[in-house]
């Protein structure tokens, strides 16, 4: 099992094309290469905490997605944002043996990945957090890759992963760590 980090996908968000400047003919390719670029990283039993802005859409685009994205997958509860809408629609409620709903500021102790210090999630980006001046790691979303470097600190969207990785996909723990601790936004 491999842990992955991740945010911002915007599925079906037409805006998203510009406002991101990715590189795609319409939101049709866009959706479709996210969800392989997904599939190509992530085994069916891996882990994914993913961020927060999956979709602007409703339950039914939520599901949509998520029933073709591989792992288990851990979304973070932003109520009041791009989220909201599908969160905790019927349609979604109905399918969550496929993902889970984590709170809007969420720690991964060690225990739980076999890292040496904890991992502060949240989908905004903070200047410091719990147990920064100790080495802890934060991994968030909603800047689009546009923040200067923070030792310690990463942007895990689909945005940033295409500026680091050259795919809109998820980070495995491995390349987020490294990639926190050293080269950054």
């Amino acid at each position: 099992m491999t842990v992955f980090f991740t945010s911002d996908h915007h599925f079906s968000h037409k805006n998203v094309l510009k406002l991101c400047n990715r590189h795609f003919s319409d939101i049709l390719t866009h959706d479709e290469t996210l969800v392989e670029a997904w599939n190509s990283v992530v085994a069916p039993e891996d882990v994914v905490y993913h961020l927060g802005d999956f979709t602007l859409g409703n339950g039914n685009t939520a599901v949509s997605f998520l029933v073709r994205l591989n792992g288990m997958k851990f979304i973070s509860c932003l109520p009041w944002h791009h989220d909201k809408r599908w969160l905790f629609s019927d349609e979604a409620m109905l399918l969550s043996p496929a993902w889970d709903v984590i709170p809007a500021l969420y720690v991964i102790e060690r225990k739980q990945i076999g890292n040496d210090m904890p991992i502060i999630l949240c989908h905004y980006p903070f200047e410091t957090w719990d147990r920064s001046h100790y080495g802890s790691l934060h991994f968030h979303g909603h800047s689009h890759g546009n923040l200067p470097h923070i030792k310690n600190r990463l942007d895990v969207g689909v945005d940033n992963a295409y500026k680091l990785l050259g795919e809109y996909r998820p980070f495995s723990l491995g390349e987020a760590i490294e990639f926190a601790q050293t080269k950054g936004e």
